[in-house]
């Protein structure tokens, strides 16, 4: 089965537009098509971004955490060479539990990644677009 982990901009978008594909993840992911998970630095990232931009979606936000398995901090796993400081706390934890795919909207610090998992440790990173196109 698939793990998805959520980067902190995948979470933010599917609060602020649950008609999106991000949203639509989270859901097929709550209906048990793959698993979800997404670590404490990634929600905690997503929730300031929420309260300063979009505080009425406070709660569907907290409401989408339901559905998914929080993954632990991993500071000490590998990552990719040339990964951003402050995306390396999300890679390590995606690796740490396991996922397939790292579903991230950051093309500026993950584009160079994506769809290449020889330089990713196996892991597939995507955007939430590419990932429903290649289903």
């Amino acid at each position: 089965m698939r793990r998805l982990f959520l980067d902190a901009n995948v979470l933010f978008t599917a609060a602020h537009n649950p008609d999106g594909k991000a949203a639509l993840i989270i859901a097929l992911g709550a209906e048990g098509v793959w698993e979800l998970r997404a670590s404490a630095f990634a929600v905690e990232e997503a929730r300031r971004n929420i309260i300063v931009k979009y505080p009425a979606m406070s709660a569907q936000f907290d409401e989408l955490l339901t559905v998914m398995s929080m993954a632990s901090e991993q500071p000490g796993a590998p990552f990719p060479d040339g990964l951003a400081e402050k995306d390396r706390p999300i890679f390590q934890a995606a690796l740490g539990c396991k996922a397939t795919h790292l579903i991230t909207g950051d093309t500026t610090h993950f584009g160079r990644f994506m769809m290449n998992p020889a330089k990713t440790l196996g892991i597939i990173v995507m955007t939430p677009a590419q990932f429903l196109e290649a289903l």
